[in-house]
C-alpha cells in the first residue's frame, strides 16, 4: 500500500497524550518548491501517563534539524513518526526545535500546506498538520500559537494566520514578514496559513457589549464584487449567535478566505476560515438562489464552530459529531430563523430531511454504516459523513425537542461553563444538556437516549391503529425495531420523540402532542371521538426514523389537503407518489398511468391560493430515484428512472394548463433578491417551465421550448437563466445544444458557473445511453481539470453518484468508468477518490446482471496494489457487505 499498512483505530483504545504542548512558535519561509518551517515548542510530560518516548507525527517532510534545549539530540524515524527518547525527566517544561522543509507545489492531496492559483493555503483537519511539521497531531493537544510568515512581497503581498496581527514589515531582497498571535489555545487541526495576491471586503461591527470587531472576506482580484452576500451572511451569523445563544465573537478580527482548490466546503480554523469559492462567491449573474442559500448556511456553520468546535473541541476524532452534529443543528436553526415566516421555515426543514433520507438513510443501510460516534476507523477522512453531520444534527434536535428552546439554551450555557477551553466527548455534551434540565425527559432517559450515539442503522417505527366506533375510542400502537448493521446484529430500543396530531375528515385538529417512545411497543388511547380520525405522525420529522403506517389514499389526500403541519402535508404527497412509483416499478409490463385523484390533488396544490410557492415546488417534485430505490429489496435503476420519467411526463401533460398558469403567475419583477419569497416564486416558475417543455416534447409543440430558449437568453439572473437551460436539457429538446454552447461562451471565465454547465450535462436524463459518451467527451474538454475537486465533482460525481438511471447501464460501462476514475483520482487526491468510491456502496441491492458487474468493478479497484488507505477502507467494506 502506498501509505503503508495502516492499523484500525478503536475508540476504546483512547489514551491521553504522554506530553502536552503549551506553546508553539512557527516560522515559515514560503516558497512553492521548498518551504522552510522552523517549529519551536515548549512541551512537558503528562503526569498522568507513564514515562515513554515522545512520538511526533509527520508525513512527506524533509527533516533537517532537531534540538532539545538548544542542543542536538538523538532521534529516529519510525513508521511515519519522529521518535525522541533522550528527553528531560520530570514534569518541567522543555524546549524542542524542529526544522523541516516541504514542497507545497507538489501537494495534490490538498492536505497540509499547498499551492492553488499561485497562493498558499492550508487544510489541517483531520490530520493535515503533520504534513507541515512534526507534531502531536491529535485534537486533545491544545497550545498557544505564534506564527511568523516570510515571503516575496510581490508574489505574496497578503500574509495571514490565526489570531491578531502584531507586527509586519520589510525584509531584504524584496521580501516581507507578518507576525500573528492567536490569543486562544487550540488544537493543531485549527491552524491556518494563507499567502498570496488577494483583495478583501472589510466591515467593522460592534457586539452587544459595544466591542468592535473587524470582519474581512479575502478573494482573488476580480472577485470582490461577488463577496457582499458572504459578508452579510457573516454579519448575520455573528448577531444571531449572540442573540440566540449568548455567544459573542471573541476575536478582534474574523477572516474568511476563498480558494478554488479545496477538498471540503469550508474549514473553521480559529479566526481564519478557509472556504471553497463555491460557498463565498455570488452575484445575481453567476449564482442561483440555491447558491445564495448555501453560502448563508455554510458561512453560518463555520462561524458557529467558533464556539461549538473551537472553544470546546473534540477529545478524539470519534467525537467528531460533538462539533459537527451540533453545528449543523445550529446552522439549520440559523437559516430557519432568517427565513422567518412559518412556511419558509418548513421549506428549510423539508430540504434538510430530503438530504437525510436520500444520503444518510442509505449510508445507514449499507456497508459503511456506523454510529454517530463511530467505534473504529482505518482512515478518519472517511468518517466525515452524513451520519456524523446530518444524523448527528437530528440527535441534537431530539435533545432540543425533549428539553425545549429555553432548556436547550440553558444546557448550552452549562456546557460552556464546564468545558470552555477543553477537548471533550459527546457524553459531556449530552450530560450538560440533561443536567441543565433536571426534570426533563432527557434527564430521565439519558442512558437510553445515548444509544443514538452508539447504535448504527435507521430505526423503524411501526404504527397501527384500531377504531372502536361504539366506544368512540381510537387506539394507536407504536413499535420500534432497527435492522442489523455491520458489527451490530442486535439493537436495543432508543428514545424516539413522536410528535403527532389527529384530524377529522374536515381537517380539524382533534388532538396533538408529543409521545416519547422508549419501549419495543407502546399504546396510546384517545377517548370521546365522534368518528375515526386521520393520524398525522412524526410531525416536523421529530426523529430520524422510517415511519411505517398503512395509510390509505383517502387518508393521505386528507392530510395533503388539511394537515396543519407543513412537513406532514409534504410527506403525504411523497407517500402518494411513492406508492404509485413502487407499483409501476413492480409491474414492468403494465403502462405507467397516473390516476385522476392523484393528478387532481397535485393540481389542487399547484392552484392553492395561500400556500407558499417554495412549498408547492417541493410538493410537486416527485421522490428522487435514490429514495425510490431505498424502498426496494432488489433495485433496477434504469427501470426506476423510466418510471419516474414517465410519471413526470404525465404530470407535465395532465397539468399543462396549470403549469402555464404557474409560469405566468410566479414571475418576479424588479431588482433581484434571493429572499425566501422571491426564491420560491422562481423555483416554482422553473419547475413549471421544465414540465411545459416536457409536455411540448410529447406534442412536438415548439412554443414552450422557444419560450425557454428566449428566457435563457434574456434572463437577468442566473436562477432564471439556469432554470431555462435545465428545462431544455431535461426535456431533451434540440435547442439544448445551442443553449449549452451559448452558456459556455457567456461564462467561460467563471469557474463556478462552468461547474454547473458540466454538472447539468452529466446529470441529464439518460436517453438510449447517451449520457456516458457525453461525459467521456467532456473529460477531454479544455476546461475540465480532474485535479480540481470542484470540477471533478461537477462532472464525474454528477454522473456516478447523482444520475443512477444513466450510471447503472446494462452493459456495465458506467462501472468501468467509475473504476477508472477512482484509481485515477486516488493517485492525485485520495480524499476525493474515496468520496467517489462511495457511489457503489449499495451494489448488493442491485438486480442481476448489474449486481455482479458492480462487484467486479469494486474488486478491480480493490486489487490495485498501491491503493490509498482512504479508498481501500471503502472498497474493502463494500466487498464484505
Amino acid at each position: 500500500m502506498r501509505e503503508g499498512q495502516a492499523a484500525v483505530i478503536h475508540r476504546a483504545d483512547y489514551q491521553p497524550p504522554a506530553f502536552w504542548i503549551d506553546t508553539v512558535e512557527l516560522c515559515f519561509d514560503l516558497d512553492p518548491a521548498k518551504t522552510r518551517v522552523l517549529n519551536r515548542m515548549r512541551l512537558r510530560r503528562n503526569p498522568d501517563v507513564p514515562v515513554q518516548p515522545l512520538r511526533l507525527d509527520g508525513e512527506e517532510l524533509n527533516l533537517a534539524r532537531v534540538l532539545v534545549g538548544g542542543q542536538g539530540t538523538s532521534f529516529k524515524l519510525e513508521g511515519g513518526q519522529l521518535v525522541l527518547e533522550n528527553l528531560p525527566e520530570g514534569h518541567e517544561p522543555f524546549e524542542l526545535e524542529i526544522f523541516t522543509t516541504c514542497a507545497p507545489a507538489k501537494n495534490t492531496k490538498l492536505m497540509g500546506l499547498y499551492v492553488s492559483n499561485d497562493s498558499f493555503f492550508t487544510q489541517c483537519e483531520a490530520e493535515g498538520f503533520r504534513r507541515i511539521t512534526y507534531f502531536l497531531d491529535r485534537p486533545d493537544v491544545m497550545a498557544s500559537y505564534t506564527v511568523l510568515l516570510r515571503a516575496d512581497r510581490r508574489r505574496y503581498p497578503v500574509l495571514l494566520s490565526n489570531g491578531n496581527l502584531v507586527d509586519q514589515g520589510e525584509l531584504e531582497d524584496g521580501r516581507h514578514y507578518a507576525k500573528w498571535v492567536d490569543p486562544h489555545r487550540k488544537p493543531c487541526y485549527l491552524f491556518a496559513l494563507v499567502a498570496g495576491q488577494l483583495v478583501c471586503r472589510e466591515q467593522r461591527i460592534a457586539s452587544r457589549s459595544g466591542q468592535e470587531h473587524l470582519l474581512q472576506v479575502y478573494v482573488r482580484p476580480g472577485d470582490l464584487d461577488k463577496t457582499e452576500h458572504a459578508m452579510n451572511s457573516l454579519i448575520d451569523s455573528v448577531a444571531w449567535d449572540e442573540a440566540r445563544f449568548g455567544l459573542p465573537l471573541d476575536l478582534e478580527r474574523f477572516m474568511i478566505v476563498a480558494t478554488s482548490d479545496f477538498n471540503m466546503g469550508a474549514m473553521e480554523n480559529k479566526g481564519l476560515n478557509i472556504f471553497n469559492t463555491k460557498y463565498v462567491l455570488a452575484s445575481q449573474s453567476t449564482a442561483t438562489d440555491t447558491d445564495y442559500a448555501n453560502i448563508e448556511s455554510v458561512v453560518g456553520h463555520e462561524y458557529f464552530h467558533n464556539w461549538t468546535g473551537n472553544r470546546v473541541t473534540c477529545r478524539d476524532w470519534f467525537q467528531l459529531s460533538l462539533k459537527e452534529g451540533l453545528t449543523v443543528f445550529r446552522d439549520q436553526e440559523f437559516s430557519q430563523d432568517l427565513a422567518g415566516e412559518a412556511s419558509a421555515r418548513a421549506v428549510k426543514r423539508i430540504e434538510d430531511v430530503r438530504v437525510l433520507r436520500t444520503a444518510q438513510f442509505p449510508e445507514d443501510a449499507g456497508p459503511m454504516a456506523h454510529p454517530v460516534r463511530p467505534d473504529q476507523y482505518l482512515e478518519i477522512n472517511n468518517f466525515y459523513t452524513v451520519t456524523v453531520y446530518e444524523k448527528g444534527a437530528e440527535v441534537v434536535r431530539m435533545m432540543y425537542t425533549l428539553v425545549g428552546r429555553d432548556g436547550f439554551r440553558r444546557g448550552m450555557q452549562l456546557y460552556f461553563q464546564r468545558h470552555d477551553g477543553q477537548a471533550v466527548t459527546c457524553d459531556d455534551f449530552a450530560q450538560a444538556i440533561a443536567d441543565a434540565n433536571p426534570g426533563s425527559k432527557l434527564a430521565e432517559l439519558l442512558p437510553q437516549f445515548k444509544r443514538w450515539y452508539s447504535q448504527a442503522g435507521t430505526p423503524r417505527v411501526q404504527a397501527s391503529a384500531r377504531w372502536d366506533a361504539a366506544a368512540g375510542t381510537y387506539t394507536l400502537t407504536l413499535g420500534q425495531t432497527c435492522p442489523p448493521t455491520p458489527g451490530q446484529p442486535v439493537k436495543e430500543p432508543v428514545v424516539i420523540p413522536v410528535a403527532y396530531g389527529l384530524l377529522d375528515d374536515q381537517g380539524r385538529e382533534l388532538a396533538s402532542g408529543l409521545h416519547v417512545l422508549t419501549q419495543a411497543s407502546e399504546t396510546l388511547s384517545f377517548q370521546g371521538l365522534q368518528a375515526e380520525p386521520v393520524p398525522s405522525l412524526l410531525r416536523g420529522f421529530s426523529a430520524p426514523v422510517v415511519l411505517e403506517f398503512d395509510y390509505g389514499d383517502a387518508q393521505l389526500l386528507a392530510l395533503l389537503a388539511h394537515d396543519t403541519d407543513p412537513f406532514n402535508r409534504w410527506e403525504a404527497a411523497q407517500r402518494l407518489a411513492l406508492a404509485r412509483a413502487l407499483r409501476f416499478v413492480a409491474q414492468p409490463h403494465e403502462p405507467v398511468a397516473l390516476d385522476a385523484p392523484f393528478v387532481d390533488a397535485m393540481r389542487g396544490i399547484l392552484r392553492h391560493p395561500t400556500l407558499d410557492a417554495a412549498f408547492k415546488e417541493l410538493v410537486l417534485t416527485l421522490p428522487s430515484e435514490t429514495y425510490i430505490a431505498e424502498q426496494l429489496e432488489v433495485v433496477d435503476p434504469p427501470r426506476i428512472h423510466a418510471v419516474r420519467e414517465a410519471m413526470r411526463q404525465q404530470l407535465a401533460q395532465a397539468l399543462q394548463a396549470d403549469w402555464e398558469w404557474a409560469w405566468e403567475a410566479h414571475q418576479v419583477g424588479g431588482a433581484y433578491r434571493p429572499d425566501p419569497v422571491s426564491s420560491g416564486r422562481r423555483a416554482l416558475a422553473g419547475l413549471a417551465l421544465t414540465h411545459l417543455c416536457l409536455a411540448a416534447r410529447a406534442s412536438a409543440d415548439p412554443v414552450w421550448p422557444g419560450k425557454a430558449y428566449q428566457r435563457f437568453k434574456d434572463a437577468s439572473n442566473m436562477t432564471d437563466r439556469f432554470n431555462a437551460l435545465s428545462a431544455l436539457v431535461v426535456s431533451g429538446h434540440e435547442l439544448a445544444r445551442p443553449a449549452l454552447q451559448r452558456f459556455h461562451a457567456m461564462f467561460k471565465d467563471e469557474a463556478l458557473v462552468l461547474d454547473k454547465w458540466f454538472a447539468l450535462q452529466a446529470g441529464a436524463p439518460d436517453r438510449g445511453g447517451n449520457v456516458l459518451p457525453a461525459v467521456r467527451q467532456l473529460m477531454q474538454h479544455p476546461d475540465f481539470n480532474i485535479r480540481n475537486p470542484n470540477r471533478a465533482r461537477s462532472l464525474i460525481f454528477s454522473y456516478c453518484s447523482a444520475n443512477p438511471g444513466a450510471f447503472h447501464r446494462p452493459d456495465a460501462a458506467g462501472y468501468v468508468f467509475w473504476s477508472e476514475r477512482v484509481m485515477e483520482l486516488d493517485a492525485i487526491n485520495p480524499q476525493v477518490a474515496a468520496r467517489l468510491a462511495r457511489a457503489l456502496d449499495r451494489w448488493n441491492k442491485l438486480a442481476e446482471p448489474l449486481r455482479g458487474a458492480a462487484r467486479e468493478a469494486i474488486a478491480r479497484v480493490a486489487a490495485k496494489p498501491d491503493l490509498s488507505n482512504d479508498v481501500r477502507e471503502i472498497v474493502t467494506r463494500a466487498l464484505a457487505d
